[in-house]
């Protein structure tokens, strides 16, 4: 198995302190526009996905569905998540630009 390099980007943003985890937190960092980049995991709810495809559409957000609740919250070091914000600019662009080179696409 290759290593997952968006999910070691989101380990680095996690350890510097740059990721918002889970449902409540994720929303707050994009409502107060601190988020760069959203990721939502593949297996959260429809009802989730949508929640934040919508909200960060509307507020010109990349949005990701990516990996499942598990692999989201292991590689930040925490519990499954559904989602999580990045919110450091530097890092959201560099794990957006490798979620575009895995040619994976939002939902």
């Amino acid at each position: 198995m290759r290593p997952d390099k968006v999910l070691s980007l989101l380990g680095i943003a996690a350890k510097s302190g740059s990721v918002a985890s889970g449902e409540f937190s994720t929303e707050k960092a994009v409502k107060e526009q601190n988020a760069y980049l959203v990721i939502a995991a593949s297996d959260a709810s429809d009802n989730t996905r949508k929640h934040f495809k919508d909200m960060c559409s509307f507020r010109s957000i990349p949005y990701y569905v990516y990996a499942d609740k598990d692999s989201l919250g292991h590689c930040i070091g925490k519990e499954f998540r559904a989602s999580v914000a990045v919110t450091n600019e530097g890092l959201a662009k560099a794990i957006e630009k490798q979620l575009k080179t895995d040619h994976i696409t939002t939902e």
